[in-house]
C-alpha cells in the first residue's frame, strides 16, 4: 500500500487594499490578515505572539514561492520580533515595504534592527503615526509615514511637518471621501490609501 502524502496546510487568505499616488496612479498594496472565512480579524487587539502569526501567515501568502511577479510595492504590518530578527523576512527583492505596528517600542534592539534591515535594502514605514515618542525615535529610518487622516484633527496639522521632518514619502490613511482626498493633496501627502479610493477585498485563490 503506497504511503499517503501529508497535506500541506492551505494558506489563509489575505486582503489588499490599493495605495495611490495623488495623480491616481498605482503605488502600491498594502496586504492583510484575514480569517479563514475571508474576515477582518482586527489583528491588532491581539497578544504580540499572536501577531507575529498574522503577519507570519501574510508573508507566506505573498513570498512563500518566491518574490510575486507585480513590482509594486507590497506593505505589510510587522511586530517586533521580525525587526530584531527573532523571526526571518522573505527574500523580497526590493518590493517589501516593512510597516512597523504602533505597539512596538523603540528599544535599542529595534533601532538596530531598523537600520539592519534598511542596510538589506528592506524599506521601512511607521504606520498610524501619531507623533508618539518611539515613533519619533524610528523617524530616521523611515522611508514612509503613515498618517490617519483622523489624528492630523486630533493631534494637529503640525503633525504632517514632523513625519516628514527626516525626508520620509507621506502616506494618507483611511481616506472616506473626496473631500478628505483634497485636504490631504494640500497637506502635501503623496500617496493615498482608503475606502474611497479602494476598500480592502479578500483576495480569492
Amino acid at each position: 500500500m503506497a504511503a499517503v502524502s501529508p497535506r500541506t496546510p492551505a494558506r489563509l487568505p489575505i486582503a489588499r487594499q490599493p495605495i495611490w499616488n495623488t495623480d491616481g496612479t498605482l503605488y502600491g498594496n498594502e496586504f492583510l490578515y484575514r480569517s479563514r472565512d475571508g474576515l477582518p480579524a482586527q489583528v491588532d487587539r491581539w497578544r504580540s505572539d499572536r501577531q507575529d502569526i498574522a503577519t507570519a501567515s501574510v508573508l507566506d501568502v505573498l513570498f512563500g514561492d518566491g518574490p510575486p511577479r507585480d513590482r509594486h510595492p507590497a506593505f505589510v504590518n510587522v511586530t517586533r520580533s521580525f525587526v530584531v530578527n527573532d523571526r526571518p523576512l522573505p527574500a523580497h527583492a526590493g518590493r517589501l515595504v516593512l510597516e512597523i505596528v504602533e505597539s512596538v517600542a523603540a528599544d535599542d534592539a529595534v533601532l538596530a534592527g531598523l537600520a539592519r534591515l534598511s542596510a538589506r535594502g528592506y524599506k521601512i514605514a511607521i504606520d498610524d503615526f501619531a507623533a508618539e515618542p518611539d515613533q519619533i525615535a524610528m523617524l530616521p529610518f523611515a522611508d514612509y509615514v503613515k498618517i490617519d487622516v483622523r489624528d492630523v484633527d486630533r493631534v494637529g496639522p503640525h503633525i504632517v511637518d514632523l513625519a516628514r521632518r527626516d525626508g520620509a514619502v507621506l502616506v494618507a490613511e483611511r481616506v472616506c471621501n473626496d473631500a478628505l482626498v483634497q485636504e490631504c493633496r494640500a497637506l502635501g501627502f503623496e500617496l493615498l490609501q482608503g475606502d474611497v479610493l479602494g476598500p480592502a477585498l479578500t483576495l480569492t485563490a
